[in-house]
């Protein structure tokens, strides 16, 4: 049986919206999810994959003010000595001898954290001493903030011995934290802090 087209009309059927719908509200919130997040997440956790990296952090360190100093006077074992504790100098007795000491510290680069402690310490001795030996401790607040929060109480160890008698020490070093650990990368790591900050 066969069918004859006896009348056609087409039809034109126009949809008008605005730009600002919900539905393109909703096109940009999936744009985003689906391409924008995922780059931020592969920024805030330094990558994928990543075997190993490094980074370097300067630290804020102060000179604590907090000193002790022996100093020995022969080979035979005789010293002197001075600290900032004055229960220890009580001890000391006729062994203390009380330095002029002038205390500096720098910003060299003006970028907020100090570079250089300048210290100078003048030790006075009877006419019959002579110094061998120095040992000189110094303590220092260490703090770092970029990847981990670490607040911590430092030591610098400063230690010279000579065969003669000498009168004057100069001595230049650098502070390092030796990490043996992996630090944690939330709270506050203040293990080994012991003073108040």
């Amino acid at each position: 049986m066969a069918f004859y087209e006896v009348y056609s009309h087409p039809a034109l059927l126009r949809y008008q919206t605005s730009v600002c719908t919900k539905a393109t509200l909703f096109l940009l919130v999936v744009l985003c999810l689906t391409y924008i997040s995922p780059l931020l997440v592969a920024y805030r956790s330094q990558g994928f994959w990543i075997k190993r990296a490094t980074y370097e952090e300067q630290p804020v360190v102060r000179f604590q003010y907090q000193t002790l100093l022996v100093a020995a006077t022969s080979i035979r074992g005789d010293f002197v000595a001075w600290s900032t504790f004055p229960h220890l100098n009580n001890m000391l007795a006729s062994n203390l001898r009380i330095p002029s000491v002038s205390v500096r510290e720098e910003d060299q680069n003006q970028d907020g954290k100090l570079d250089f402690l300048i210290l100078n310490l003048q030790l006075p001795l009877q006419p019959e001493e002579q110094v061998y030996s120095v040992q000189l401790l110094l303590t220092f607040s260490y703090q770092l903030f970029r990847m981990s929060t670490v607040v911590m109480q430092s030591l610098a160890y400063l230690q010279h011995s000579s065969p003669v008698p000498g009168a004057k020490l100069f001595i230049s070093g650098d502070l390092k934290l030796q990490q043996k650990t992996p630090l944690p990368h939330r709270g506050v790591y203040d293990i080994y802090n012991v003073g108040t900050y």
